[in-house]
Order: C-alpha cells, then structure tokens, then sequence
C-alpha cells in the first residue's frame, strides 16, 4: 500500500523540482541534505584531538577512548541496514527530522556528559542520526535529479563525504586550543540546530510512503550482525585469536541469518534491506568495487597519521593540516568529475582514476622515516584526487541502474558495506604493518625503521586491492544503460 505524500512525484508534480530538472539546476532540497549531511559526517572525525583530555579527564586509557570513534562506526553499521525499509514508510521532512534531533540530542547528551559512559552512549545517538542521513540524500538525489545531471549534483555529494572527514581533526585542534572538549559539542550542536531550522522551513516531501510492519527479527539479525562483525574485524591485532573467532564468527552467522531472512521476506514484499539490488548487474560491480576501493582507501589513511604521529613527531593538529589538502581537493573535484560523467560516462573516469591510484599507493611504499612533507602531501593530493574520479561516478551509476523503488535499499545496502569494508581494510593494513615491523625487529632492526619496513608492506597492499579496482573498473558500461537494462 503507497499514501502520497503533500509533495509529489518528482516526474511532473512538483513544480520547482521541475523546473530545476529543466534548467539543470541542484534542486535546493539537495543542497539543504548536502548541508545537513556536511555536519554530521564532519562529527566522525570531529574527537580525534580529544582524546588526550578526556583520557585526563575521565582517567580512561587510549584504548578505552578509541570507542569514542569506534562506536560511531558500530553504532553505524548496525543502523544503516534499517534505513532502506525506514525511508520507505516516512516522508522526507520526517525522516530528517528525526535524523537531526537524534544527531543534535545525541550532541548535547555529549557535551554535558558528566561520565565517559555517558558521553560513550551520546556517541552512539549521534551516529544513529548520521546513519539516516546519508542514504536519505542519496535516496533523494536520484528521485529530484535529472539523469542527465546526477553526476554533477553526486560531485556535490562527494564534497560533504569527503571534506567534513579531513576537516574533522583541524576544526576540533582549533577548538580545543580555546579549551575544554566540551567546546567541540558547544560549537556543533547551534550549527546542527541552525541546519535543522532552516531546513524544515524549506525541506519539501518527495515521492510516496509506503505502509508496512516492520521485520523486528530483521532488525535484530541485522543490528547485532553487522555490529559483531564490524566490531570483530575492527579489534583484529587486539585480541586474541580464539575471542576474534567467535565474535567475528557470530556476525558471519547472524549477518548469513539475516540475509537468508530477506531473501525468504522478499516474497511478501517486506524485506527490511531488498536484495534483488543485486539483480541489476551495474549495481552489484559497482558495489563490489566501492567496498574494495574503501578498503584501500580507509586502510591507508589510518596509516598516514600513525607514520606522521609515530615517526615525525607530528601532533594530531599537525597532522590534520597537512592531509586537509587532498580532502578539500577531492570535495572540489567532485561537481567537475560528476559534470565529465554526466557527458562522457564512467569508464573514462573510473579506470584511469583506479590506475592512479594504484601509482599513488605505490610511491607511498617508497616512504622513509625522512621523507619530505612536501612529497607526502603531494602523494596524497594526487591519492584523493583518483578517489573523486572514482567515487562520484561509481556512486551514481551503482544507483541509477536501480529502479525508484530500490533506490533507499540500494543506499543503505552501499554504506552497510562500506562501514563493513572500511573495518576489513584498517584492521588487514593494520595487521600487515604490526606483523612485518615485528618480524624486522626479531631480525635486529631498530624500532623506527621497523615501522617504516611495516607501513611500506601495508601500501603494497593497499596497492593490490587498487589492481583490483583496476580490473573492476574494465567491467562498467561505458554510459548509463537505465535500470531495465542492466537486470540479470
């Protein structure tokens, strides 16, 4: 059963998102979840340079105040799965408000927590709301922009991704130079409330709602899964071998659980994540070369800051300076990269992007405890700049070879394994880099130049998994095919 919403199909109904089709102009309600989104990815990252002070404060050790980060990406994994079938039964303006008043009442919890437990379970809430947001633009964004235009307007998108990361850590060391950690939620929660007012005075509904009960079964396979296993493979090199066996175990079982679930709820129509997604051909090897690609992309920039930390001295503000460049260079690029799909497709951005890519890893297994800065930062410019000719078009072709129906479980499907490949690919460059820095010091090396032994044999895998993208990059369509299409 669909009841349509006060807002339109956006086809012929909606008048302003007409006419910016017609004039190929971002259609505001996409510029407001742009907006909306910007700020609460740009949280993820946002207590990095805290975490000294609060282990003072709080008398936690490091590893404990890594679950501040650490959460953020469980609580994540074990959400998103929920938001296909969630964006499907509410309108627009509903489902991001609930997004940003769980985002700004999670910010607040957190500002004011008075113990570490506290502000660990405010974490959580705030990436709870983050979860919703990011399938949400997507899921809009194809259903109010022009084929013709997708392209340009994900270039958008892909600045919000991937600038609010690289400015997470340098906003956060500035905030933190006027004083407590408190400050950094101080400074978040007016501008989250700021984005919400001014949304919900121009936000419109898009499209139709269905009504359905919700698979709680579904939900808890789903939540407890893919949290298990993200959390498994996240904690590889911390824990013992028989403990990552049965918690990574446990999510394998309960996410084959959940899955098999679907499958049989697919039936009757009320999956709680659609798997006939994978029924369309571009879908599935864009989502295989997206995974992989963030395994190689999430893994290496984990590396960099434990070399620039660990090695040069470098502190956390530092740090986040020096790799802002090639976050803001790929934000930039995006409208420009997504304007070249729009024209030319996506194999003439994602295969030489891909090779890129696999260069710039490789000059980083050349890296030496002196390596200049400045060649670091240029390595790492051109290493963001072949992710945006990879990510935009890749993003926009994986779902607009999807019907309209599909698009929310298409979204969610997407960033469930991203948050399940960014944990694959950390934790193996994580392992790699501690196993060949062990072995160098069994063979007498001194500790630094282990390190360094054990970072360049972590880029060279990181170069593989871009070989990888390489040969998956050949298999895309040279234009869009439309979702009838490419069915299988």
């Amino acid at each position: 059963m669909t009841v349509a919403t006060d807002v339109v199909d956006p086809d012929d109904l909606d008048l302003e998102v007409t006419a910016d089709k017609a004039s190929g102009k971002t259609p505001l309600i996409v510029k407001l979840l742009v907006a909306a989104t910007f700020v609460v990815i740009l949280n993820e990252t946002i207590m990095i340079n805290a975490m000294p002070s609060l282990m003072v404060d709080f008398e936690v050790t490091a590893r404990t105040a890594q679950w501040l980060s650490s959460i953020f990406m469980l609580t994540m994994a074990a959400v998103i799965p929920i938001t296909g079938w969630f964006l499907q039964r509410v309108t627009t303006r509903t489902a991001f408000t609930v997004a940003m008043v769980v985002f700004g009442t999670g910010t607040a919890i957190a500002g004011l927590a008075p113990t570490f437990e506290v502000l660990l379970a405010a974490r959580g809430i705030q990436a709870a709301g983050t979860a919703v947001m990011m399938p949400l633009l997507m899921t809009t964004l194809m259903q109010v922009v022009a084929e013709k235009d997708r392209g340009r307007v994900m270039g958008q998108v892909t600045l919000a991704i991937s600038v609010a990361p690289a400015l997470g850590p340098a906003i956060s060391g500035l905030i933190l130079q006027l004083g407590s950690w408190r400050l950094i939620f101080a400074f978040v929660l007016p501008v989250a409330a700021g984005v919400t007012v001014f949304g919900l005075r121009h936000l419109k509904n898009v499209g139709e709602t269905k009504v359905g009960p919700v698979s709680w079964t579904s939900v808890a396979l789903a939540g407890i899964g893919f949290s298990a296993l993200v959390y498994g493979l996240s904690e590889i090199g911390a824990r013992s071998g028989g403990q990552l066996g049965v918690i990574i175990g446990i999510g394998v079982v309960l996410v084959a659980a959940f899955v098999a679930y679907q499958l049989r709820l697919q039936s009757s129509g009320s999956p709680l994540l659609d798997l006939r997604t994978l029924k369309h051909r571009n879908y599935a090897v864009t989502l295989v070369l997206m995974s992989i690609a963030f395994m190689a992309f999430l893994g290496s920039m984990i590396l960099l800051p434990l070399y620039l930390q660990d090695i040069r001295g470098l502190s956390a503000v530092q740090t986040g300076l020096l790799v802002m460049p090639g976050g803001i260079a790929m934000g930039l690029l995006g409208p420009r990269v997504g304007r070249i799909y729009d024209l030319k497709g996506a194999r003439v951005l994602v295969i030489p992007g891909a090779i890129v890519m696999v260069a710039a890893l490789g000059a980083l297994t050349r890296i030496q405890a002196d390596t200049p800065y400045a060649l670091i930062l240029a390595v790492h410019v051109i290493l963001m700049v072949s992710l945006a000719a990879i990510f935009t078009p890749v993003f926009t072709l994986g779902l607009g070879d999807l019907t309209p129906e599909l698009y929310s479980h298409g979204s969610s499907l997407l960033g469930t394994l991203q948050q399940v490949a960014g944990a694959v690919g950390t934790a193996a460059l994580i392992v790699i880099l501690e196993n060949r820095s062990s072995a160098l010091v069994e063979r007498g090396s001194e500790a630094d130049a282990a390190f360094v032994g054990g970072l360049q044999w972590a880029f060279i895998a990181g170069a593989v998994l871009g070989v990888i993208v390489v040969a998956l990059s050949l298999l895309l369509p040279p234009k869009q095919e439309g979702a009838a299409a490419s069915v299988h």
